[in-house]
């Protein structure tokens, strides 16, 4: 049965869900920053899904990055799959601005998570609810 990362849980909002992954939320008001993790058990590296489902995570990837970029604006997008701390296989969308508190340094590491306040979120939601119309079904609230 696929399960979503202990740590995953604990640092992100489940957002939704593409055909193949789930959308999560890093909580770090600082970052538009998105991971999509594909529905897969027993999954860590990306050459261990299926063909299919290779092209279907690039997919949902690349889509979600231009579609990111757009909505917010963004000088430039990190697109990532690393795995170190978490191995469950998950790919890190990340909206960078040149006014980002770590620009133009990675954002792991730099500064401590500034978790969304309710209406922080709650906005946030409305503005993906706007953009996010194919193939991606939102979580209930």
């Amino acid at each position: 049965m696929f399960v979503i990362d202990s740590q995953l849980q604990r640092d992100t909002v489940w957002l939704g869900d593409f055909p193949l992954s789930s959308l999560l939320l890093m909580n770090d008001s600082q970052y538009p920053w998105f991971i999509l993790v594909p529905r897969r058990e027993d999954v860590s590296e990306l050459f261990q899904l299926s063909a299919e489902d290779q092209q279907q995570l690039w997919h949902e990837t690349t889509s979600l990055a231009e579609t990111l970029k757009d909505c917010f604006a963004a000088d430039k997008m990190n697109v990532a799959t690393l795995g170190n701390v978490v191995s469950q296989m998950h790919m890190h969308v990340i909206v960078r601005r040149k006014t980002d508190v770590s620009w133009p340094a990675p954002v792991w590491g730099r500064h401590p998570a500034k978790p969304y306040t309710p209406d922080e979120l709650e906005a946030l939601k409305v503005r993906l609810r706007a953009v996010l119309t194919d193939n991606f079904h939102f979580a209930e609230s």
